[in-house]
């Protein structure tokens, strides 16, 4: 089963596999896509709402790769009900796929390169410079706002 995001009914995504999205989807789309998006639903897209459990689980996966901040409750989402059934997700979203990646889900990108690697990234600290694991709001030593930085 192949797991829409927002960006396969932006981008006219066609597949002869059964789809699926989530609710969440729809609220993002506007116009055409939206028209879409009702049109798969009517032919008989199937439309999931992951269990609470499973989006703990990708959100501790997020928070593991440093990707927490960079997705929305949509994309969380998305990524357990690909994860719940078993499935492929479509989307071009970069922090998705690498989040995806490191839980073993399968993606397939539309009118992007997908990633090459999935990444574990690291949080630096703009005024002192020290770097961190783990995201926080502020530097935990000089208060100072972080950024995300590639580990590589």
């Amino acid at each position: 089963m192949y797991i829409l995001d927002a960006s396969a009914f932006i981008n006219e995504y066609h597949t002869d596999q059964p789809v699926a999205s989530i609710p969440l989807v729809r609220e993002e789309l506007e116009d055409e896509s939206a028209y879409r998006f009702d049109a798969m639903e009517g032919s008989g897209m199937h439309l999931h709402i992951p269990e609470e459990e499973t989006v703990e689980r990708i959100e501790r996966a997020a928070s593991d790769t440093g990707d927490a901040g960079e997705l929305s409750r949509t994309d969380i989402r998305l990524v357990a009900a690909a994860f719940e059934l078993d499935g492929r997700l479509v989307t071009d979203d970069y922090a998705m796929q690498n989040v995806a990646e490191k839980l073993e889900v399968p993606v397939e990108v539309i009118a992007r390169e997908g990633i090459d690697e999935q990444r574990d990234w690291h949080f630096q600290c703009g005024g002192c410079g020290r770097e961190f694991e783990e995201n926080h709001d502020r530097c935990p030593v000089c208060g100072s706002e972080l950024t995300r930085k590639n580990p590589a």
